[in-house]
């Protein structure tokens, strides 16, 4: 099972259920599928919770003593085990980090960032916020959802080139690219250590630094060979050591690649001003 057959069967869901306003009733997924959420107050602090099923009806338990952002991503993530129909698997690590996750887990993660975030209601104020980690904090808000899932499902609807990147002991271990950047074939290469120079670096090593900050594009991206002007937003949380950076680019299309720039300032700016200055004969001789 891969990615797109998990936000399918995701969509699949929220169709089904068909919320019209935010934040979105878990309850009512639940509902849609046969399940019953309750809170459980004797799991401990990195247990986020369980389901099960009892004569065809399902029961999902979430940790009384988590925030409601989180039991109600836990409760989503339950939801996608049992549609999913993929087993638990909480033993390789906590379920905050993303260190030795197991697919299943990823999946179910992305199925219920689907389902809190559904595109019909979330992408109309992702098209209408600024790039900046304080308009993903207020969609976080009015979603009542975290803000990890909040940041990389604004990356992904953004409509220019942006992304979102999660690390945790100063490696990347995910990241969400938007539409633009894809197409433009810009990657941040995973397992990578926190760029020397970004903000998210600097953070992590306690500087006290206020974003955003314009950075250089080739400190995130693989292989870079273009121009443009890259902005970074980003956070520390020290609890879990995970950093968290939203980046974008100034313009709304991604920088072209360096052969293509000339072609490129033509069409976007015109042709250059005449100075009077011929380019030829220059150094080279005519053979």
């Amino acid at each position: 099972m891969d990615e797109l057959s998990v936000e399918l069967k995701a969509r699949e869901l929220i169709n089904r259920v068909g919320p019209t306003t935010y934040p979105v009733s878990v309850e009512a997924y639940a509902a849609a599928i046969g399940a019953r959420i309750g809170k459980d107050a004797d799991l401990g602090p990195d247990e986020d919770g369980w389901s099960v099923e009892r004569s065809g009806k399902y029961y999902i338990r979430v940790n009384a003593h988590q925030a409601e952002e989180r039991q109600r991503f836990t409760a989503c993530h339950e939801i996608a085990h049992i549609v999913l129909d993929l087993p638990s698997d909480h033993s390789a690590a906590a379920s905050w980090s993303y260190a030795r996750r197991p697919q299943t887990e990823i999946l179910c993660d992305i199925f219920a960032a689907e389902l809190l975030l559904p595109h019909k209601l979330f992408k109309p104020l992702v098209d209408d916020c600024d790039c900046c980690l304080e308009a993903v904090d207020r969609l976080a808000g009015q979603f009542k959802a975290s803000t990890l899932a909040t940041g990389s499902r604004f990356a992904a609807f953004a409509v220019g080139p942006c992304a979102f990147v999660l690390s945790e002991q100063g490696k990347i271990r995910y990241s969400s690219r938007s539409k633009a950047l894809r197409e433009a074939r810009l990657w941040i290469p995973p397992h990578m250590e926190l760029p020397q120079g970004s903000l998210a670096r600097r953070l992590r090593n306690g500087e006290r630094a206020g974003g955003p900050e314009n950075v250089e594009p080739d400190l995130w991206f693989e292989d870079y060979d273009r121009c443009g002007v890259l902005y970074e937003d980003a956070r520390h949380l020290a609890h879990w050591d995970q950093t968290i950076a939203l980046l974008w680019f100034e313009e709304e299309e991604a920088p072209p690649p360096r052969a293509d720039r000339r072609r490129y300032e033509e069409e976007t700016f015109g042709l250059a001003e005449l100075d009077g200055t011929l380019p030829w004969p220059g150094k080279r001789r005519r053979r």
